[in-house]
């Protein structure tokens, strides 16, 4: 297991953002983890949670060649995370510029929907997750509309898991909601973290594995079940 993940799933459970037990998600699963970008929410914390981001950014860079201009994160969650993460870019020697948007449109001052560098060249969005992708698909209009190209989104954890909400009588998506993004987009989507990482993190000697390891028959269940 790469390093850089194992270090950050370790630091997700420490942190209580990553918990193990039995939650409802948003599509009506009942899933084994749960885990809330929310609850980074000290300096400390959300500094440390950058450094997993700008590595992980730099990493893919460096692997795939994969170049970038700047930052975007999507409202709400993506604007505190792009923030952070340009920071920790700096820090690493990659100064690059960001930008938000906001839900609704400022009728005064400098009015618009985006806060910070104008949208140009090449476009990193940073967000938490994706489930149904929404913020991602408005995300890539947006910075299209300005004349600019979307290059990656960039994610803590990818869950791996088929899109879709559960109805009686119609099948799943065969596809996860990344997977169904990147096909409709060509825009692909980079996780610090995936589903398989945590699978693997559990079988590991680390002590915090094994006091998460009681829940790996559920995990196993829940990927049988929606994994894509």
């Amino acid at each position: 297991m790469d390093r850089l993940r194992q270090e950050f799933i370790e630091f997700a459970l420490a942190s209580k953002v990553l918990v193990f037990g039995e939650f409802l998600t948003k599509g009506g699963r009942l899933s084994p983890y749960f885990f809330n970008a929310g609850m980074f929410s000290r300096g400390a914390a959300l500094g440390k949670l950058a450094r997993f981001y700008a590595q992980t950014l730099l990493a893919a860079r460096a692997k795939n060649g994969m170049d970038f201009d700047m930052l975007f994160g999507p409202a709400y969650k993506g604007i505190t995370l792009a923030s952070a993460t340009a920071v920790a870019l700096a820090e690493l020697g990659a100064d690059v510029p960001f930008a938000f948007n906001r839900k609704e449109a400022k009728d005064h001052g400098e009015g618009g929907v985006i806060v910070g560098g104008p949208l140009k060249g090449k476009v990193v969005i940073v967000d938490d997750v994706i489930t149904d992708g929404a913020a991602k698909r408005e995300s890539v209009a947006l910075i299209r509309s300005q004349g600019a190209t979307p290059v990656a989104v960039l994610i803590a954890l990818d869950r791996m898991e088929r899109g879709g909400t559960p109805v009686p009588g119609q099948p799943m998506s065969a596809q996860s909601a990344v997977k169904a993004f990147e096909q409709e987009f060509g825009v692909p989507v980079i996780s610090i973290a995936d589903f398989g990482d945590l699978m693997q993190f559990l079988d590991s000697d680390s002590p915090l594995a094994r006091d998460a390891r009681a829940y790996r028959p559920a995990m196993e269940q829940y990927r049988n079940t929606y994994g894509a």
